[in-house]
């Protein structure tokens, strides 16, 4: 295998380099976002990630909290490239303010 070459396998989903899947996905729908974000409590050997998966309104915007899961580094990983090929799209929002 040449180092940079086609044949060098990586983690990292669709160009987006990081080290952890980090961000929101939208929904083909647009009903629902996934906020994807590292658990900071954990040692960097041991990985964890949150999963908050929200209610969105009818522009795309975060406006409920649905639910909310934790899982290692490669599920998490697993589960960002899956839904990018069913079609989930990466999106850069902000959380909306509490009044």
């Amino acid at each position: 295998m040449v180092l940079g070459g086609a044949d060098v396998w990586t983690s990292f989903s669709y160009g987006y380099r990081n080290d952890s899947p980090s961000g929101w996905l939208l929904s083909p729908s647009r009903c629902k976002l996934i906020l994807f974000e590292k658990n900071k409590k954990y040692p960097r050997h041991n990985i964890r990630i949150f999963a908050h998966t929200y209610y969105a309104n009818e522009i795309g915007r975060p406006m409920a909290i649905k639910s909310s899961s934790q899982m290692i580094l490669d599920d998490a990983w697993n589960k960002w490239h899956d839904l990018q090929l069913q079609g989930w799209t990466f999106e850069e929002l902000e959380l909306p303010e509490s009044e």
